[in-house]
């Protein structure tokens, strides 16, 4: 008589995502000169090379929905008004921080 194999743990997946968070603040511009001068000298440059790293429309790289698209991959906390307030009250600094955390989490080998 063959034995019977009896499984005490079934493999689970759990729909609770870890809480991420922002790799540097919104004014954090110092962290990364060739970012931050990008961002002030050649906005639309640095909004193209955004769009580009995510897959998305040249068009779309500062724009709001482009941040709070990140932000929701991520699991990042925050608003549709907080993406609203920063892409478009400090357009600059939203879209260095977008680019220098592209940066880093490519270089963590978390980007996708």
């Amino acid at each position: 008589m063959a034995s019977q194999h009896v499984i005490t743990n079934q493999p689970h997946f759990s729909a609770v995502q870890q809480v991420g968070q922002w790799q540097t603040g919104l004014m954090d511009c110092c962290t990364d000169w060739g970012v931050c001068l990008c961002g002030t000298f050649c906005f639309y440059c640095l909004s193209c090379q955004v769009a580009g790293d995510m897959s998305e429309c040249c068009l779309c790289g500062s724009s709001v929905a482009m941040r709070t698209l990140y932000r929701t991959r991520y699991n990042i906390p925050g608003s549709l008004l907080d993406d609203y307030m920063a892409a478009v009250c400090l357009s600059s600094c939203s879209l260095c921080q977008l680019k220098r955390d592209i940066k880093r989490r490519k270089e963590m080998g978390i980007f996708w």
